[in-house]
């Protein structure tokens, strides 16, 4: 089977991976990009492990947190070009949603689509500025976090990554916000290794596995360098297991530990991006 040329361009700018590979893995596995991907990984071709694509929606992330400190929301609103996420109709359209969602607090993106907003719905407004200004426009992502200990929010790259921490325990301003500045930066996937689903562990062990034969590893040290390499992994994608951006002594479990005590704990993070 002939690769599609997107698909090589697209697996090309993920992995780094030559044009000539790409296309190989491509057709070697029908056009399937994810098992392209894990082969070229495999092989120790792609020079990064995130399969997440780059988002290359053009937008804005709006972020907020009540006066009392107890619920945070951030909105995503999106368009085609960067010319029309200036539109000054656009523009008041989005922060109008937003004061709509910090008023009515709708728990998830769908809520807030169906909630009423002039003569009609979020959503039917929506799509009627988009007939108007002729491009597709969209509220991708939308969160609202709500709790009784500390919230804290951190907004990037003029509005391009947001994120949102909340800790169980009040009185945490300073590490809840050092927190967010972490998720931001780091874009953690998950908490602990322990919230990993087992078959995404499964998985990066086997391209672990697979690149260390290719490797020619001996066979006596491959669970031990896997192991390790399982460790690395669980640094990048797991919240707790980062090194601290403002202290790589410490991990952000640790960092949470000398500031806020024993009991201290993460309850939730949201991100956002459009970098």
């Amino acid at each position: 089977m002939a690769a599609n040329i997107e698909l090589i361009q697209k697996l090309r700018a993920q992995t780094g991976a030559g044009i000539v590979d790409c296309k190989k893995a491509l057709e070697d596995h029908q056009g399937d990009f994810d098992s392209a991907l894990d082969e070229l990984r495999k092989k120790g071709l792609a020079k990064i492990a995130k399969r997440a694509e780059r988002e290359t929606s053009q937008g804005f992330i709006q972020i907020a947190i009540s006066d009392d400190g107890h619920t945070a929301w951030m909105l995503e609103a999106n368009a085609e070009t960067d010319f029309v996420v200036r539109n000054e109709k656009f523009q008041t359209f989005s922060k109008q949603v937003f004061e709509l969602a910090r008023e009515k607090k709708p728990l998830d993106r769908e809520a807030l689509l169906n909630t009423s907003f002039d003569g009609g719905t979020v959503k039917s407004a929506l799509d009627e500025l988009s007939s108007v200004i002729g491009e597709k426009l969209d509220l991708k992502n939308y969160a609202l976090v709500s709790g009784s200990g500390t919230l804290a929010v951190y907004s990037h790259l003029g509005g391009k990554i947001g994120a949102i921490v909340a800790l169980n325990q009040p009185g945490l301003e300073a590490a809840a916000y050092d927190v967010a500045m972490q998720v931001a930066a780091q874009n953690p996937s998950y908490l602990k290794p322990e919230d990993i689903p087992a078959e995404v562990i499964a998985k990066e062990k086997d391209i672990y596995a697979e690149q260390l034969k290719n490797e020619g590893k001996p066979e006596a040290m491959l669970e031990k360098i896997l192991g390790g390499k399982m460790q690395k992994y669980y640094q990048e994608v797991c919240l707790l297991n980062q090194a601290f951006i403002k202290d790589d002594k410490l991990t952000i479990e640790q960092y949470l530990r000398q500031t806020a005590g024993e009991n201290v704990s993460v309850e939730k993070f949201v991100r956002f991006s459009l970098a």
